[in-house]
């Protein structure tokens, strides 16, 4: 298994839409940031899925740290 790729040290701001599901890059290295791309292959890692329930502003993880992923927690204030 590799290490997570760390593509920012900030959030990256989306507006969801409500029932639509999104496939947040665990891995870190898909150029599609924050989502997934297939780059993961090989890697161990495969894409966390997440499903809006309202249509709304949420700040996907950039740092692959986070405790909620693959929504940010805030982790990136520590690195």
């Amino acid at each position: 298994m590799t290490a997570n790729a760390i593509p920012a040290k900030t959030p990256f701001p989306v507006q969801v839409e409500q029932g639509r599901t999104y496939l947040w890059c665990a891995c870190g290295r898909s150029s599609s940031q924050p989502f997934c791309d297939g780059t993961h292959a090989g890697t161990g890692k495969a894409p966390i899925r997440y499903t809006a329930e309202k249509c709304r502003l949420v700040y996907f993880c950039g740092c692959r740290l986070s405790s909620r992923g693959p929504l940010c927690d805030g982790s990136h204030s520590k690195i």
